[in-house]
């Protein structure tokens, strides 16, 4: 197993597999551990061959219990090693939720600074694959919600490939979300693709009419919205928040400075979800730069359904983005 050159045509979950290669062979410290990640190769095959390569002592198969393997790699962590702890599911999370929010993102406040818990814990999250709703939620905004954790959204292959080396280099728990409907893309990656910057937002796609804000699986729906509505003379920003904790705050006003209106996608709930703390962030500090109100287009408050035509419908899309868009444009004038 190679790292991907620039002339060779890789997917996100090979550019993730690269990355955690790297990473084992980087450290000695470094193990993955997780439902299905050994043999298996993982539930969606992100893990396949590291178990050959690298043996059973760094690719470890837990039982099938999300609070007794994410506590483990808590304690590993706080025993000097670099977990990567693969949650199969965001809906699953939830049943470590004591582990990650009581233990993972307190115990430094809690030992007054003592006590570091270098953890990473990747997990698939996002609908669009007719998983119906136990398996299908974005949840990463809860987890934004969280004091102590760093929350990454990859959403390109240099993302996917590029922010485990420094989550792992963080002497505090940071959580990696990626989409599922991500895994099969693929493209090219530089030969020297490596370690990017976890800390900013970056700009996609430059505007200078309307600011689209999203992250993840919505990313690509958004720029594909962009460039339908740039054949009909409207100009959007893409920005890609790429971090959700913290959220890079400055990337976000100064594109709303340049184009007086935002769109918030986020395929989290609208209700306390992610999109209400950026809009609020936005009309807080950017309220007399607005031309119009933000804008937030987000998933049906609802359980995601398994018919596919449900799940589209309760989905933002790109025709759902464009007409957001519009609405906003249309909104101061």
């Amino acid at each position: 197993m190679t790292v991907p050159t620039v002339t060779e045509k890789t997917t996100y979950r090979d550019a993730i597999r690269a990355a955690m290669r790297e990473a084992l062979q980087r450290d000695e410290r470094v193990f993955l551990m997780g439902e299905d990640v050994g043999s298996y190769g993982g539930c969606f095959a992100v893990s396949k061959g590291l178990l050959a390569e690298f043996g059973p002592e760094r690719i470890r198969d837990t039982p099938l219990s999300e609070s007794a393997f994410v506590g483990a790699g808590i304690g590993a962590a706080l025993g000097g090693m670099r977990p990567i702890v693969e949650i199969m599911t965001v809906n699953f999370s939830l049943l470590a939720l004591d582990q990650i929010m009581n233990n993972a993102a307190t115990l430094l406040h809690m030992s007054g600074g003592q006590l570091n818990v270098p953890l990473v814990i990747r997990m698939t999250t996002g609908a669009g694959r007719q998983l119906a709703a136990q398996h299908s939620h974005s949840l990463e905004g809860w987890f934004a919600h969280i004091p102590g954790l760093r929350i990454l959204v990859p959403a390109t292959l240099e993302d996917a490939r590029g922010m485990l080396w420094p989550a792992l280099e963080d002497p505090d728990p940071v959580l990696i979300f990626e989409h599922g409907t991500l895994y099969n893309t693929s493209g090219t990656l530089a030969p020297d693709s490596g370690a990017v910057d976890i800390d900013r937002a970056a700009v996609r796609r430059a505007g200078s009419d309307v600011s689209v804000i999203t992250y993840g699986g919505t990313l690509t729906k958004s720029l594909e919205a962009a460039e339908i509505l740039a054949t009909e003379g409207v100009e959007v920003e893409v920005i890609d928040l790429r971090t959700l904790r913290p959220l890079d705050t400055n990337a976000i006003l100064e594109s709303v400075g340049r184009t007086r209106r935002a769109v918030v996608v986020d395929e989290g709930w609208r209700s306390g979800g992610i999109s209400a703390e950026i809009s609020a962030r936005i009309t807080e500090r950017a309220f007399y730069e607005l031309d119009a109100p933000v804008s937030r287009l987000c998933t049906a408050e609802a359980p995601i359904p398994y018919a596919k035509h449900l799940e589209d419908a309760a989905l933002p899309q790109v025709e759902t983005i464009a007409a957001a868009v519009r609405e906003v444009l249309r909104a101061d004038g």
